[in-house]
């Protein structure tokens, strides 16, 4: 009969000639790639925050409030609303 074969792990290599080839093997380290840079991560959580903050003022302005949601990006509203905190009229 004949005496089944042993199956090494592919991560891992044995050092040939070592006195211990059972006990001492090295490990591989392996490199991450990454699909996309840092600096294109950042922008795009800086977009993302952008539009929740548009989306959630469309939300408060439109439903919660009584305006129309598309008001919220024009000028003329938020001139408005400063004027009403600095106390202008």
């Amino acid at each position: 009969m004949t005496e089944p074969t042993k199956k090494v792990s592919s991560r891992k290599e044995h050092k040939k000639g070592d006195a211990n080839d059972g006990k001492k093997q090295k490990k591989t380290w392996w490199v991450q790639i990454r699909l996309f840079p840092i600096w294109l991560r950042i922008i795009l959580v800086l977009v993302l925050i952008v539009l929740a903050a548009a989306l959630g003022a469309m939300v408060g302005y439109g439903v919660i409030g009584d305006g129309e949601p598309r008001d919220v990006l024009k000028w003329e509203t938020w001139q408005h609303i400063i004027d009403i905190i600095s106390g202008k009229k």
